[in-house]
């Protein structure tokens, strides 16, 4: 859990064991993109929310990796999901 005030986001930091769960179990079932978290920010809010910049790489020969953000949401009960996927331009 996050020590910083409600609302707030915390500065990005290398994933926690607790962040690679969420991570994991937010995009199971999601199929054509690998992402790869590299690391996270997290805002406490009735729940956690979450944002992973990753590397990013369609499932396809020949593709070329890309950077994305993830966000997730993390519900009071364990519930995660996605919110949004952006791909971020480099």
């Amino acid at each position: 859990m996050s020590t910083h005030m409600v609302g707030g986001w915390s500065p990005f930091h290398e994933l926690t064991e607790e962040n690679k769960e969420v991570f994991a179990k937010g995009i199971e079932g999601l199929v054509g993109v690998k992402y790869s978290p590299l690391v996270v920010a997290t805002q406490v809010v009735a729940g956690q929310n979450y944002a992973f910049f990753c590397n990013a790489e369609v499932v396809s020969p020949g593709a070329q990796p890309y950077p994305a953000m993830v966000h997730m949401f993390s519900d009071l009960d364990g519930n995660v999901g996605i919110t949004h996927i952006e791909r971020l331009d480099y």
